[in-house]
């Protein structure tokens, strides 16, 4: 019998191209649980998007993963390098300071013994061009709808972490969008 072969997901940076990125937290916890935290998210989309000036379509905190629907102007690696760097250091940070007890949910001992903090699982996380307007509001409704497929909401504006409300109240929400330059929604 032959062993199961992977294949590699390429990931294909071009300029006119949306990118919908899904990354989770370490072993799959709930670390963005908190409102602490997810604000600590939403300061390093904002921080990451000022420095790499990406379009912001849509968005959704969960407490265990981030979903993202972005419109690069540059690569995506730094984006993601920007916004997980940032929230891990706040995190570990945070941990060591007011709750030493809970470190080691974050701790990896490599191979030489080292002890180091993730936040993040490793890799990139899930990452998809769509370049169709229909494609990219398929994913806008996606996003917008994961809280309430998981039972932590009735109605996508009834999640405080999304940009569900963003686009029902232009303005509302956690952070402002792009908007003007999504797609028509066909």
């Amino acid at each position: 019998m032959d062993p199961i072969k992977y294949k590699t997901r390429k990931r294909h940076e071009s300029p006119n191209h949306a990118r919908m990125l899904n990354f989770a937290c370490y072993r799959n916890r709930p670390f963005l649980r908190s409102d602490r935290a997810c604000r600590w998210m939403i300061d390093a989309i904002s921080r990451a998007r000022q420095a790499h000036q990406f379009r912001l379509w849509a968005f959704v905190i969960m407490p265990d993963h981030v979903h993202l629907l972005i419109w690069p102007r540059g690569t995506v690696p730094p984006i993601m390098q920007a916004i997980k760097q940032s929230v891990s250091r706040r995190a570990v940070s945070w941990t060591r300071k007011h709750a030493p007890e809970y470190l080691n949910r974050l701790a990896v001992t490599g191979p030489n013994g080292k002890v180091s903090y993730r936040f993040w699982q490793r890799g990139g996380g899930y990452d998809r061009n769509l370049w169709e307007s229909v494609h990219i509001w398929e994913a806008i409704d996606y996003i917008h709808m994961n809280p309430v497929k998981a039972g932590l909401c009735d109605g996508p504006w009834d999640w405080p972490w999304s940009s569900a409300v963003g686009f029902q109240e232009r303005g509302a929400g956690p952070v402002d969008l792009d908007l003007e330059t999504i797609p028509p929604r066909p």
